[in-house]
């Protein structure tokens, strides 16, 4: 891993060139990306895209959740947003805006700080607002498009742009909009209610989390969608399948939708035990589940 302090004249972010993605993902694995980039904040963001080749590959990362990258990495840049778009406030009265850095559980207990409810899902969320943004990530009947305003997007040659949900085409845990755009923030339409009351909500929810999830493995979180009417744990769970292992990967003895890396697994461990979970349920059930994850680079070896 080679590290520079600047991208280029002008530039103020970091730029480290050969960086292991495994050092910026949930899981824990993944090759190295060629080049990775931390701006400094959303202009030296925009700047720097604006100095890349118009065909230049481009992976966006926060907190590297619900990603599986391959052992041989990825062949150009990352973006990675956590720690460094991390800007959040009060906009106006019961509008919060957040960059796409900024964590999901902040956004909730900023949310309850400031009297706003709706949002204490977020705080058993492992990811950034980017990637919640990205696939209207959701938990506990919560689901983050609910309360989405209008979103600040930016595409690959650096121009900023401002859109309302009726842009999107919004599902559950699926988000389909301008090709090339990523998010750069969104803003929050909340209500207002009780500090204390949503406060005790979050301490209850992740209290739940830490009961019935593996919290402090190396994991991505849940692994797959719930099919309607079901969900994937218990298909999971019906097969057989729980503890099962391939390499260092295994599902979780704890909850059946995830998938821990106890120590040593390489992505393609991963990926075969997603692929091994996905035939056995569809054998046992009829169901085939689909999964939540984004697959990046070769997965086969």
């Amino acid at each position: 891993m080679i590290q520079e302090r600047s991208a280029g004249v002008g530039l103020r972010g970091e730029l480290r060139r050969d960086e292991p993605l495994a050092r910026h993902t949930t899981w824990r694995v993944g090759g190295p990306a060629a080049r990775l980039y931390r701006p400094a904040d959303a202009n030296d963001l925009v700047a720097f895209l604006r100095t890349l080749e118009p065909n230049e590959p481009l992976l966006w990362i926060g907190l590297g959740s619900n990603l599986l990258i391959g052992d041989s990495g990825f062949v150009g840049t990352v973006i990675e947003t956590q720690g460094c778009l991390i800007d959040m406030e009060m906009s106006a009265r019961g509008r919060l805006r957040a960059q796409a850095g900024v964590s999901c559980a902040k956004v909730a207990r900023f949310a309850a700080k400031q009297r706003l409810v709706g949002v204490e899902f977020l705080a058993g969320i492992p990811g950034t607002m980017g990637g919640a943004l990205a696939m209207n990530a959701g938990a506990w009947g919560g689901e983050t498009w609910t309360h989405v305003d209008l979103v600040r997007t930016v595409d690959r040659f650096g121009s900023v742009r401002e859109r309302r949900p009726a842009d999107f085409d919004i599902g559950y845990r699926h988000v389909q909009g301008a090709e090339d755009e990523w998010f750069l923030e969104a803003e929050l339409l909340l209500d207002e209610g009780d500090t204390e009351q949503a406060r005790a909500r979050i301490r209850e929810l992740l209290d739940r989390r830490a009961a019935t999830q593996p919290t402090g493995l190396p994991s991505c979180g849940s692994v797959f969608r719930n099919p309607t009417g079901d969900h994937a744990a218990r298909l999971i769970e019906a097969a057989g399948l729980k503890g099962r292992r391939i390499g260092g990967a295994e599902v979780s003895p704890k909850h059946a939708n995830f998938i821990i890396n106890t120590g040593d697994a390489k992505a393609r461990d991963i990926a075969r035990l997603i692929d091994l979970v996905q035939r056995e349920v569809e054998r046992t059930s009829g169901i085939r589940l689909i999964p939540e994850v984004r697959r990046v680079g070769d997965l086969s070896q």
